[in-house]
């Protein structure tokens, strides 16, 4: 693998793919994030400020949302005035790798062996490391403690996919809305379908296999049974939230970023991890960025850039992100301690993000997506009624392959 030193050296021509430095004073490094929520006067702007002036640097951050960042990013590749660093979703890390646009953390000179494999698994390609994860969220089910003390559901009970409908039905029986979750036509319903998918044993490879078709049943049954409204369809997991938050619902599938709203409901909640089928704690999909390094003509810049890296990425620096975003859990087990002692009611989020997948693992990569979209037309077909689930299952297994070209 090339040095840090060694691209500095070979800088003289780019690289297929390679993107010319920004035309920006050479004391100014470029810097893109998909936080627009959060301006110039906020605690993460003055954060990304203070590791460029660690770095002797002034940044200049541009934010977007999300998928604008990731078609904007391609864009400045093409076009040769790439930033000189991304925060990117984990899921399109592998898209501008693929692109020719990053560059490796081996040959920017980064050890990634304290970040927990199952996180950084997210930013890998072909057995290369494209970026560093600056915090990770993922999925649980969030409960209303009234409403399960009144059905007689102890939420310690709840160990595996029988036991967790037992408590729906008491639920139900009692006279209240036993699950919510988001089952949209987006992305968004396939990242809350993935905990029950990987937790019967499915694999996105296959998606048509009895697993596959074990996990959409269960989802299935749920509507027929009453133990789930029709608005899954249509819900996002912001509207989702919103159903729950009327106290209505016993359980909502829903994610760390809940976590301030859930402190400040009209009801006590609290938090069960996900079962899987036969028991234990199913895979959840991580949500969060990973810090990215675009490929540069004048690769004097990364000497800067891996300053900032590195300041973004301490086990401090992982602390105070995940604090600041209220809340990212840490992606090393040193920064995971660190922000446990500072905040231990996140000790059941840090347990879910260490079982946690990457959607793009498995060596996926840009087929991900693809994958994904015909994943959540299965969801939609079953649950709408419109196939039954094997059926929806085998034909969104024959999209994905077509896809995919597999």
């Amino acid at each position: 693998m090339l040095s840090l030193a060694a691209l500095t050296a070979c800088a003289s021509a780019p690289a297929p793919g390679a993107s010319a430095a920004p035309a920006a004073d050479a004391n100014t490094y470029t810097w893109w994030d998909p936080y627009p929520q959060h301006d110039a006067s906020s605690a993460w702007a003055k954060r990304v400020d203070t590791c460029g002036q660690q770095a002797g640097v002034t940044i200049k951050r541009t934010a977007y949302d999300t998928t604008a960042l990731t078609n904007q990013a391609l864009l400045a590749g093409q076009e040769g005035n790439a930033p000189d660093v991304i925060l990117l979703d984990n899921p399109a890390v592998s898209t501008l790798a693929d692109a020719g646009m990053l560059a490796t953390m081996d040959e920017f000179g980064l050890d990634t062996a304290r970040f927990d494999k199952n996180l950084i698994a997210a930013g890998e390609l072909d057995g290369k490391t494209y970026g560093i994860p600056i915090g990770a969220n993922t999925l649980a089910l969030y409960y209303n403690k009234k409403i399960l003390d009144a059905a007689g559901v102890d939420p310690a009970s709840i160990k595996d996919w029988a036991s967790l409908g037992a408590a729906l039905k008491k639920v139900k029986a009692a006279g209240k809305k036993p699950i919510t979750f988001a089952a949209i036509g987006t992305e968004e319903g396939s990242f809350q379908f993935l905990p029950w998918f990987w937790g019967a044993g499915g694999k996105l490879t296959e998606l048509d296999s009895p697993q596959a078709a074990e996990a959409l049943g269960l989802w299935n049954s749920w509507l027929k049974d009453g133990l789930a409204p029709n608005s899954v369809l249509s819900n996002s997991q912001n509207t989702t939230w919103e159903e729950f938050l009327t106290g209505e619902f016993g359980f909502a599938e829903n994610g760390t970023w809940q976590i301030n709203s859930a402190a400040k409901a009209g009801f006590p909640t609290g938090i069960v991890q996900i079962p899987a089928k036969d028991g234990g704690v199913a895979p959840t999909p991580t949500g969060g960025e990973f810090i990215t390094v675009p490929v540069q003509k004048d690769a004097k810049r990364y000497t800067a850039t891996k300053k900032i890296v590195e300041c973004m990425t301490t086990p401090e620096g992982l602390v105070e992100t995940g604090t600041t975003f209220a809340y990212y859990i840490p992606s090393t087990a040193e920064g995971q301690q660190a922000i446990l002692a500072k905040e231990p009611s996140l000790k059941p989020w840090v347990e879910a993000v260490r079982s946690a997948k990457g959607r793009t693992s498995d060596n996926l990569g840009t087929k991900y997506p693809k994958i994904s979209e015909a994943l959540w037309t299965a969801v939609q077909k079953a649950l709408s009624g419109s196939a039954a689930p094997a059926d929806a299952l085998k034909d969104a297994q024959a999209k994905a392959a077509q896809a995919v070209g597999g």
